[in-house]
């Protein structure tokens, strides 16, 4: 019997995910461990193995289908001495049967009730025939690309893909339209039947209600952004967030980095600013660990390990990959590490356990400029802090007016979880290792 090829749910919290690649085609050969397709959630694209072996008889659903469920068919094995029609015997999933309809309707029916049936034909036609065009033409494209090609009436056929085996990515798309890439007739012609609606929203527009409203164009929330919004709208409802601001010279620890790179040699290390905050959070959690917690209806939950998400922007949106046990882990692994995370993240590379159950975060915007900021809480943690850049101001020593590389650090808390008074503690505990950096080395 035919063996079926479910999607997975490759996260705790997934219901759906876009299957983004087959790497095998029908006809081939699969064995037990096999990489056959690639997945993409709203956070990472990740591989899938098969769990069994036999020959992949039917791909059900093809690349770049978007809002595949969680145990889905979407696909067929055929074991030892199995052809095609055993899946149509065996399967029992709705894409299996719908190709015999259309073939049978014709022969028995059509010449008594050609005027009903015309309705139906009608409606079936756009439904069925981009998929089947897709699937004909073989052409590797991610989802954001064919986005942008069918709001542009783009013609895929005629961009080349720079992108793993050729796949057309997003800057694919754009070159192809400064250069005023072929429109596809395919697609315009079946956009005011299959989907004008969603064409419509998609295209720039007027808003005539709107006196004055420029015309915009309408970008699709991805999958990724739709997780973002519900979760950080959760945040700012259900979590009571209060700042605290605190600013810290930070010469010392400048002048001990670029000791340290200095010293690194040939080492391959390279110590940045972020590395060197990461780990004055973590040490500074373990001083206070009631600021290390997260609140559930029942308790206050502090944890014993220390694992810092850090915030990562990537094309979609943004990402927190999790430094693990980071009070435990020197400088120059940490930097190895986050280095690697980020790296992997960028590519959508990430396994759900290096983004998922961290206990406090960290949101870095120095690098773009940004003097300081109030960031919002990661649920279910209890805090996040939010680094501005590194700049020279005024400050008084010793009653004496002087200059100082100050950067400021706001903390934003979850008042179930963090009274003001931990806040300021473990802010305290911050300022001091950062300012003294040298006690970060022992």
């Amino acid at each position: 019997m035919p063996i079926k090829v479910l999607m997975p749910a490759l996260s705790p919290t997934m219901t759906e995910g876009t299957l983004a690649k087959w790497l095998k085609k029908e006809g081939d050969q699969v064995s037990s461990g096999d990489v056959i397709a690639e997945i993409e959630t709203d956070k990472a694209t990740m591989e899938v193995e098969s769990a069994d072996e036999g020959i992949l008889g039917k791909i059900v659903v093809p690349d770049g289908t978007e809002g595949v469920k969680v145990n889905e068919v979407i696909g067929y094995l055929l074991e030892e001495g199995e052809d095609a029609s055993a899946i149509e015997q065996g399967g029992e999933s709705k894409p299996a049967p719908k190709p015999e309809t259309p073939k049978e309707e014709p022969k028995a029916e059509a010449p008594k009730e050609q005027p009903k049936q015309e309705a139906p034909k009608a409606e079936a036609k756009p439904a069925t025939q981009p998929a089947a065009a897709d699937k004909g033409e073989r052409l590797f494209v991610s989802p954001l690309a064919r986005r942008m090609a069918e709001q542009a009436g783009l013609d895929l056929a005629a961009v080349t893909g720079s992108g793993p085996n050729g796949r057309i990515v997003k800057a694919d798309i754009e070159a192809a339209l400064s250069k005023g890439g072929a429109k596809a007739p395919a697609a315009a012609a079946g956009a005011p039947q299959a989907a004008a609606p969603a064409a419509a929203a998609a295209l720039p527009q007027s808003n005539p209600d709107v006196p004055g409203l420029p015309s915009y164009t309408e970008v699709p929330n991805s999958s990724m952004r739709k997780v973002i919004a519900k979760r950080l709208t959760e945040s700012k409802l259900t979590a009571p967030h209060f700042y605290l601001t605190i600013d810290c010279e930070i010469d010392k620890l400048l002048a001990v980095r670029k000791e340290l790179n200095e010293k690194a040699g040939d080492s391959g290390y390279k110590l940045s600013v972020n590395d060197l905050v990461i780990r004055a959070t973590a040490l500074a959690l373990k001083k206070v660990p009631a600021a290390n917690a997260t609140w559930t209806e029942s308790a206050i939950r502090i944890y014993d390990q220390v694992d810092i998400s850090v915030a990562v922007a990537i094309d979609e949106g943004l990402i927190t990959p999790v430094i693990r046990d980071a009070g435990s882990k020197g400088l120059v692994e940490i930097s190895a590490e986050m280095k690697d995370l980020a790296k992997r993240a960028r590519e959508r590379k990430l396994k759900p356990e290096e983004f998922q159950g961290g206990t406090f975060s960290i949101s870095n915007l120095g690098m773009f400029g940004i003097k300081d900021f109030a960031a919002v809480i990661n649920p279910p943690q209890g805090a996040i802090l939010a680094v501005g850049a590194g700049e020279q101001r005024p400050v008084v020593k010793n009653g004496a007016l002087a200059i100082a590389t100050v950067m400021s650090c706001t903390l934003s808390v979850d008042h179930r979880v963090v009274d003001g008074a931990i806040g300021a503690e473990f802010l305290a505990a911050f300022k001091k290792l950062i300012e003294d950096p040298m006690t970060m080395l022992l």
